[in-house]
C-alpha cells in the first residue's frame, strides 16, 4: 500500500472522527480498526493515531501536539508523533526518566497536568519543559499485552487547554488503539505461527524423502533409516533438515515442495 492511499484514507477517517465528535458515548475502535487496515504496518497506524488526536481534540486556532511513547524494559522510545517537535518533547521526560506520560503509561493511569509552571509534581522535568513554551499535558495509557507499556501524549502551549470532554476523547482514542494494537500482535502472532507450521512441514516432507532413499539404498527398515540420518546429523552437528537435504540432492534430486492450498 502507497504512502498516498495510506494519507488518503487516514484522512476520511479524521473526518468521520471529526463529524462524530458531538455523539454522545462515541466509540473510536470501529474507526481505529479500520485506520489499522488501511496502513501498512503499525507504525504507520500510530502516526495516524496521533494526527487523529490532534485534529479531531483542537479547538479552533487551537494548536496541540501529539506523541505516542512505548515503554519496554531499559528503554522509552517514541515510536509515532504528529510533528518532530512533539518529538522533541517527548524526548525531555526520557532525559530526566520522568513525567507526565512516562507516569501514565507506567500506572495504566490518566495524567492530566493543569499548568506545568504551577505543578508541584516532577521539579526537574517541569522546569525543563517549560522551556519549550508549554503549560498543559495530558498523558493517557494506551494497555498493551506483556512487558511493553504504551501511552499517548498530548502538549498544549496554554494553561488549562484540556477540557473534560478532551480528556474523555482521548481516553476513548486509548482505548480504541489498545484494541486495535493486541488485534494487529494476534494477527501477526497468527501469521508467524502459520509460517513456522508451513516450514515444519516442509522439513518434515524432506526427511521423509531422505529416509526412503536410505531405505531403498541400503535395503533397511525405516527405523534404521531414521537412526542413519540422526548419526549423521549428530557426528557433523548439522541439523536433520540439512542433512536429509544433502541426501536427497546426492541423487540428483531437487528438494521437495509442499503445497498448500490457502
Amino acid at each position: 500500500m502507497s504512502s498516498d492511499s495510506n494519507s488518503a484514507g487516514a484522512t476520511d477517517l479524521i473526518d468521520a472522527a471529526r463529524a462524530a465528535q458531538d455523539e454522545t458515548g462515541k466509540d473510536y475502535s470501529g474507526l481505529l480498526q479500520d485506520m489499522l487496515l488501511e496502513t501498512s504496518d503499525v507504525e504507520g497506524f500510530l502516526a495516524d493515531l496521533t494526527r487523529l488526536t490532534v485534529d479531531t481534540l483542537a479547538a479552533p486556532g487551537q494548536e496541540l501536539f501529539c506523541g505516542v511513547t512505548l515503554l519496554r524494559p531499559g528503554s522509552a522510545d517514541t515510536v509515532a508523533s504528529d510533528s518532530e517537535e512533539s518529538r522533541r518533547m517527548d524526548e525531555v521526560q526520557y532525559r530526566f526518566g520522568t513525567g507526565p506520560c512516562l507516569e501514565a503509561a507506567r500506572t495504566n493511569r490518566t495524567v492530566v497536568v493543569r499548568d506545568i509552571t504551577t505543578d508541584p509534581r516532577w521539579d526537574e522535568y517541569a522546569k525543563a519543559i517549560a522551556g519549550y513554551g508549554l503549560k498543559s499535558i495530558l498523558g493517557v495509557p494506551i494497555p498493551l499485552d506483556g512487558d511493553a507499556q504504551c501511552g499517548l501524549n498530548v502538549y498544549a502551549r496554554e494553561p488549562n487547554a484540556f477540557t473534560d470532554e478532551m480528556i474523555r476523547a482521548a481516553e476513548e482514542f486509548a482505548r480504541g488503539a489498545s484494541k486495535s494494537l493486541r488485534l494487529a500482535v494476534r494477527i501477526s502472532q497468527l501469521g508467524e505461527s502459520r509460517e513456522n507450521l508451513k516450514a515444519a512441514m516442509g522439513s518434515r516432507t524432506t526427511i521423509d524423502l531422505a529416509v526412503g532413499i536410505i531405505m531403498a539404498q541400503n535395503r533397511c527398515s525405516q527405523e534404521a533409516a531414521i537412526g542413519i540420518l540422526k548419526a549423521a546429523s549428530s557426528a557433523r552437528n548439522v541439523k536433520l533438515r540439512d542433512i536429509a537435504a544433502s541426501v536427497v540432492a546426492s541423487v540428483g534430486e531437487k528438494e521437495p515442495k509442499t503445497h498448500f492450498v490457502d
